[in-house]
């Protein structure tokens, strides 16, 4: 029993046996600690092979005895094995450690094979006792033929593998290609980058494209987006005053940012029209249209607030020689507030001149008690005794248009008899 458990090779195979069955089965799940145990385990099998004077990267003597042969030749298989799954378990580590995205396992596969070829090639020269060299050489061939028959897999694959260095995009980015692609990263891998556009489509795009494209990465250098608005106004009032009113735009919405503060720049003015530039900011890209939606109604509501009137745009611009048409009469502030409440949208224009007639403004203080639900408002006198007024005159004249009617045709009939 003693010379059994000191012969070298049973030692050999328990501890190989022993290693497997701890780092593949037990410590699985937990990488740290399978890379602590391979690690201990390998300088265990490195002593052990050196105590009994056995050297992993040397070739065995041709006058080995043939069991003695087979004996070396499964050490030495079992240290290059437990040598490459060492260096593969610190890279995989390494990368956890590191906090890598998901497409960090394209350099991770690669790093694997690449340590598992060596230690492959290793074991035919040192066990087989194989000219490697003259392996290489004569495979020199086939990998060209292979080469020639993937030439656009290996494209998509070494573009990949460079990708991964650059880290010009991430998992999550919403990039835009210059033929009008777009839509945010949610996979890559050795052959392709995986887009979800707008319309929640997959879009697989191939490595070897996308490094020959010229590419806008919108969730870089920070998720925050930049959005740029223009809106053409008739000149109806001076620019500054706009520019007011545009900015009050901008402090009203509710899904931009306002650090940094957005601007309103005016970019052009002539007799037709001013057009200006809103520029602001979003938290992603994703809320950008929620964003300029909701800006475009604000201008909607604040310029018919302020009496402004947008401009047709320049292309729809035409010179007659028609005699110009005088100006409309500027609409009042109370007539402007008539005809943005909903409730007065039925309303004739009489009608609404004679409610605006019949309108007070009344201004009230900070801190007023009175103040909720009142502060700026035109106040209304009255407004049902004016409709009473209107729907009794139409039933007056309702009435009237018979009667006269009657009185036209009885004095016909009176005119005809004396004649």
């Amino acid at each position: 029993m003693t010379h059994l458990i000191s012969d070298p090779f049973v030692q050999t195979g328990v501890l190989a046996v022993v290693g497997a069955i701890i780092t593949r089965i037990l410590l699985r799940r937990y990488p740290a600690w399978r890379l602590l145990f391979q690690l201990v385990l390998f300088v265990a099998l490195t002593v052990l092979l050196h105590h009994y004077d056995i050297v992993p990267y040397e070739v065995a003597p041709r006058d080995t005895p043939i069991f003695e042969r087979i004996f070396l030749a499964t050490a030495k298989i079992i240290w290059w094995i437990n040598a490459a799954w060492l260096l593969t378990g610190s890279a995989r580590v390494f990368l956890i450690f590191e906090r890598r995205p998901r497409e960090g396992q394209l350099i991770q596969d690669l790093v694997v094979g690449i340590v598992y070829l060596g230690a492959a090639l290793s074991v035919v020269a040192y066990v087989f006792d194989a000219p490697v060299g003259t392996l290489i050489a004569t495979s020199g061939v086939f990998a060209i033929i292979l080469g020639l028959a993937l030439q656009s897999t290996l494209a998509d694959v070494f573009s990949g593998i460079a990708r991964n260095f650059s880290k010009p995009y991430e998992v999550g980015d919403w990039i835009v290609l210059s033929d009008g692609t777009e839509g945010r990263v949610v996979e890559t891998n050795w052959r392709a980058t995986h887009l979800l556009n707008a319309s929640n489509d997959l879009v697989v795009l191939p490595n070897s494209n996308l490094a020959k494209a010229q590419l806008t990465n919108l969730s870089s250098p920070n998720r925050n987006h930049g959005v740029k608005l223009r809106v053409r106004l008739r000149p109806t009032m001076a620019p500054s005053g706009i520019s007011e009113i545009m900015r009050t735009v901008l402090s009203s919405s509710n899904s931009i940012m306002m650090t940094p503060a957005p601007t309103v720049e005016i970019k052009s003015l002539d007799a037709q029209a001013i057009e200006f530039e809103l520029s602001f900011r979003v938290r992603d890209f994703a809320a950008a249209a929620t964003a300029r939606h909701e800006v475009y109604d604000l201008i909607y509501r604040h310029s018919r607030a302020a009496g402004l009137v947008l401009a047709q745009p320049k292309e729809a611009v035409t010179i007659t020689a028609a005699q110009p048409q005088a100006a409309a009469a500027p609409r009042t502030t109370a007539l402007r507030l008539v005809d943005v409440v909903p409730l007065f949208a039925s309303l004739t224009e009489e009608e609404k001149d004679a409610l605006a007639a019949t309108m007070t403004r009344r201004t009230y203080a900070k801190g007023d008690p009175g103040r909720a639900g009142r502060q700026a408002q035109l106040a209304v006198r009255h407004p049902h005794r004016r409709a009473d007024r209107l729907a009794q005159g139409r039933r007056q004249r309702d009435r009237a248009q018979p009667a006269v009617a009657r009185r036209l045709f009885r004095r016909g009939r009176t005119v005809h008899r004396r004649r």
